[in-house]
């Protein structure tokens, strides 16, 4: 299982500082993106990401209504790929159709409280799954233990679709968290709100292995 540091903020400069730090320690990061509707959070805007020179493979997390809109942008800020939550969108093939379109890998989030079943007919159209396990749109939710169930249902449904999971991931349950069969961890306050970052990230990656 691999960790991404997700990376949370509405702060350009501190925005910098956190991908300055994760190019210390990882190769992927992901960047958490709130438009303050989706979520009641805001967080900083694609021309800031695309100002922040990197080599980290980035993967955006939009936490955000109208999806669509933030895909050509963050394409230009850099993005690898994008996941988009499946309770923003009416239309959720357009959203995937409109990716595909611009070469861009789409990935689909869902909510703690959304069945994977209320999503299985889009299970062939998208690149990766990113379970959320706690309520999106703030650092250091508790974590729902619930949802290691739905990954592990969808390892019985998709067993070939890469799978990520995204919230309150820390030392005392990253364990349990990869036990279920996930392919990815996204990590933010017990990598970033840390003394030490990168120790925090590698005493982490050491309970995987």
């Amino acid at each position: 299982m691999k960790i991404f540091p997700s990376i949370l903020t509405d702060d350009p400069q501190h925005l910098k500082w956190m991908v300055g730090q994760a190019e210390t320690f990882t190769d992927w990061v992901q960047i958490d993106i709130m438009d303050g509707e989706f979520v009641p959070s805001k967080s900083i805007s694609a021309s800031h990401l695309e100002e922040v020179r990197t080599s980290l493979n980035m993967e955006v997390h939009l936490m955000v209504n109208r999806p669509q809109q933030y895909l050509q942008p963050f394409k230009r800020a850099g993005a690898k790929r994008i996941a988009f939550h499946f309770e923003a969108a009416n239309r959720p093939e357009e959203i995937i159709k409109q990716a595909k379109g611009l070469n861009l890998p789409i990935g689909l989030a869902l909510n703690p409280e959304t069945g994977i079943l209320e999503a299985r007919h889009l299970l062939d159209k998208v690149s990766f799954i990113l379970f959320l396990s706690v309520n999106p749109g703030f650092y250091g939710s508790p974590f729902i233990p619930g949802v290691l169930d739905k990954v592990r249902q969808l390892k019985s449904l998709a067993p070939h679709l890469e799978t990520g999971i995204d919230g309150g991931i820390k030392a005392d349950n990253i364990v349990t968290v990869k036990a279920c069969g996930v392919d990815y961890a996204c990590v933010g306050s017990a990598i970033f709100h840390q003394p030490h970052p990168k120790e925090s990230f590698l005493t982490l990656q050491r309970l995987t292995l």
